[in-house]
C-alpha cells in the first residue's frame, strides 16, 4: 500500500530538515510514549552530513505496543541528502515499510514536505490487514495527511520559538 501527501510549513527549509533529522529527539519522543529504542550502531562519522554527521546505515531496534499487540521493528536510515531528503526502512516479521521525505524550499520562510510511505506485507495475515485498509483508503489517506500536517505545525511552532529566543 502506497500513501503520499504533502504539507507546506512556514519555516526555513534548513530548520525543517534539522528537525526531521534530529534522531536523538525522535528516540526520546518514542521512549516517552513507552517504546524501547536501542541504537545498534554508530550514528556519526564526525562530518557534516545531514543533521549532525548522521550517516546512512544507522539502525535502531524498537519494541512497542500498538493495538494491544507487542511489536518489534528494526528501523534503518537508508539515505540522507543534506537539507533535502531522508529515507528510512522499517522491518518487522509481518511487513516492511519505507518512508521517504523530501524537503523543498518554496521561499525563504516556506518549505514543502513531500512524504511517501510504502507498506509491503510479508504474511497472509498482514496482506489481509493491508487489503482491509485499502477498503477504507480515503480515511487512511486523510489520517496520514493529518499526521504529516501535525508534524508540520509542530515544526512551525519550534521555528517560531527559536526565532523569539533569538536563535
Amino acid at each position: 500500500m502506497k500513501l503520499t501527501t504533502k504539507c507546506d510549513v512556514e519555516a526555513e527549509s534548513a530548520f525543517v530538515f534539522r528537525e526531521l533529522a534530529d534522531f536523538d529527539g525522535w528516540e526520546r519522543a518514542a521512549m516517552r510514549r513507552g517504546a524501547e529504542v536501542v541504537r545498534i550502531n554508530a550514528m556519526s562519522d564526525g562530518g557534516p552530513n545531514g543533521g549532525a554527521g548522521v550517516v546512512p546505515g544507522v539502525t535502531w531496534e524498537t519494541r512497542f505496543r500498538y493495538d494491544d499487540k507487542a511489536w518489534a521493528v528494526t528501523v534503518r536510515l537508508d539515505r540522507i541528502a543534506p537539507d533535502t531528503a531522508l529515507a528510512l526502512t522499517g522491518t518487522s516479521r509481518l511487513a516492511d515499510a519505507r518512508i521517504e521525505i523530501d524537503v523543498m524550499e518554496l521561499s525563504g520562510l516556506r518549505t514543502r514536505l513531500l512524504v511517501r510511505l510504502d507498506i509491503k506485507p510479508k504474511t497472509v495475515a498482514a496482506r489481509i490487514y493491508v487489503q482491509s485498509l485499502r477498503l477504507v483508503r480515503s480515511r487512511v489517506e486523510r489520517s496520514f495527511a493529518q499526521r504529516v500536517a501535525q508534524l508540520g505545525a509542530e515544526i512551525e511552532s519550534q521555528q517560531r520559538a527559536a526565532r523569539s529566543a533569538g536563535l
